[in-house]
């Protein structure tokens, strides 16, 4: 997956710290609505592979799969617990009120699990990196 940035600043051990656009689940420009509760963009650090300076825009890389590992976490395994609940409660024979509180505690207990699996990661090298791999507006033209 490739995003422009902008680097904000050099970090130490060859790093960089560059500034994404936040993409928004409206698909809107959130200085058209401002209704967005969240800031339009996000830093984070990157590895500096191609020397980039502060305020070069340039082109991130990370790896995809570590983004569909991270969606299927955090979006797909609280619902797939959610709809357990309810099945399990209702092959039990359970009225339909404790079908639906089986389902909530299914969808709190999926939430729970994610946030405690990210708070005792111990392995750093799992996490989403960054690489800048290009600079903008230097690439050979024809």
């Amino acid at each position: 997956m490739t995003q422009d940035a902008v680097v904000t600043k050099l970090l130490p051990n060859n790093m960089a710290e560059v500034a994404v656009a936040r993409t928004t689940a409206c698909g809107g420009n959130c200085g058209s609505c401002e209704s967005c509760i969240f800031q339009s963009q996000m830093k984070t650090p990157a590895r500096n592979l191609a020397g980039a300076k502060p305020g070069q825009r340039v082109i991130i890389q990370s790896k995809s799969s570590a983004i569909y590992k991270a969606a299927l976490l955090v979006y797909v395994f609280p619902m797939l617990l959610t709809l357990l609940g309810y099945i399990l409660a209702y092959l039990a024979g359970a009225t339909e009120g404790l079908c639906v509180a089986a389902a909530f505690l299914g969808l709190a207990l999926g939430a729970a699990i994610v946030v405690m699996s990210q708070r005792l990661k111990k392995d750093k090298s799992k996490e989403i990196s960054f690489d800048i791999v290009r600079l903008v507006g230097t690439e050979d033209k024809p």
